[in-house]
């Protein structure tokens, strides 16, 4: 990851943020992104994509009420920033203009045999 660009771990938890909407904690993320990605990957490495997208005003975050289950402590809840959505619609025109490049060029190359 290179300046303002997304890699595609960020981009991941990004969308997987904008999925679960107000309900977008760590866990909540690391299972969507297991389930919906099929991608086993540490609480560790969420948060610290979590953090660079925050770095980046991409993803905003609160702290929830304590809980019992939680023995007291709070959850924190992020949210894409309105420059994130942009960011991920920008990101999705781009991979889909490239496939319909890709998808071009692999039919004119069929199409010469």
């Amino acid at each position: 990851m290179k300046g303002e660009h997304l890699g595609e771990f960020e981009e991941l938890v990004l969308l997987s943020v904008r999925i679960m909407a107000d309900d977008a904690s760590g866990t909540a993320i690391q299972e969507v992104l297991e389930t919906d990605a099929g991608r086993p990957v540490s609480l560790g490495a969420i948060y610290a994509a979590l953090d660079r997208l925050a770095r980046k005003g991409l993803v905003d975050s609160e702290l929830g009420d304590p809980t019992p289950k939680r023995g007291g402590r709070r959850k924190r809840y992020y949210q894409v920033t309105p420059a994130g959505v942009t960011q991920l619609e920008n990101s999705r025109r781009v991979r889909n203009a490239m496939w319909r490049r890709a998808s071009e060029a692999s039919s004119e190359e069929r199409a010469s045999r």
